[in-house]
């Protein structure tokens, strides 16, 4: 989708001169050594985001930014949550968020100028845990930080690694096997049968699924077209059952 970003791109910014001096001797120990989290800041203006990362480490958060969206899809595994621009140089943030949030569970809060309620509801939609519009109050930022991290700890782990009878799915690899011989999948391929995979006993409804795995970008046969094509992948229709009227379940091969 976008080039790999260079090497500077995924440098953090440089740090405002609040962050210089408590770096210095004698500033306090929670800010030359932090104890929160690694948030990586996507934000294509350098000097807000310098200042809010420095604002971060007086916190006693780990922060890096970055520009570009292209480079937070490269570095959004390094980190603990991301706070998200949605007017980047590259990509739009939207497209950003919904890309992260089809392969991690990591917190994601949007922070943009954008202020209508559709923005919010697009950025909801696309797979953010929240929302802060700018100007923001950075007591505010701070506190919807915490909630979202606090919300992330109570949340139990996605498993990485399903087993179902036959079948074998390895989340982190994203390699599928049945009877251990590997399985090529596309990637949507692979979200459809993780999403059925990880619910099994459970019938998931058309809707849900075309939500979760297309987004925005689907049709009505998007998602028929690609249940037939994973079942002959598969080797048979009794991986993914139809349920009529209601979607789709996953089967017992």
């Amino acid at each position: 989708m976008s080039q790999i970003p260079s090497q500077a791109m995924l440098e953090p910014f440089a740090p405002a001169p609040e962050a210089a001096r408590l770096a210095e001797p004698g500033a306090s120990t929670a800010a030359r050594a932090p104890t929160g989290q690694r948030i990586l800041v996507v934000d294509g203006d350098a000097a807000l985001a310098g200042s809010l990362t420095a604002q971060l480490r007086r916190h006693g958060h780990d922060p890096v930014g970055v520009r570009h969206g292209s480079a937070a899809l490269q570095a959004y595994e390094d980190v603990e949550m991301v706070l998200l621009d949605l007017d980047l140089p590259d990509l739009d943030g939207l497209e950003v968020c919904r890309a992260i949030r089809e392969v991690s569970r990591v917190p994601i809060i949007i922070v943009t100028a954008r202020q209508s309620e559709l923005d919010c509801v697009l950025g909801l939609h696309a797979g953010a845990d929240d929302y802060v519009t700018k100007p923001y109050g950075l007591r505010e930022l701070m506190a919807r930080i915490e909630a979202v991290m606090r919300r992330a700890r109570w949340q139990p782990a996605a498993a990485r690694e399903i087993h179902h009878g036959r079948l074998r799915i390895d989340v982190d690899s994203r390699v599928v096997t049945v009877d251990d011989e590997p399985v090529a999948l596309t990637r949507k391929e692979f979200d459809l049968l993780y999403l059925l995979a990880s619910q099994p006993d459970t019938v998931i409804p058309r809707k849900q699924l075309l939500q979760q795995v297309w987004g925005d970008s689907w049709s009505r046969r998007t998602i028929d077209t690609h249940v037939s094509s994973l079942r002959g992948k598969l080797g048979g229709n009794g991986w993914v059952v139809t349920v009529r009227g209601v979607g789709f379940r996953l089967g017992a091969g």
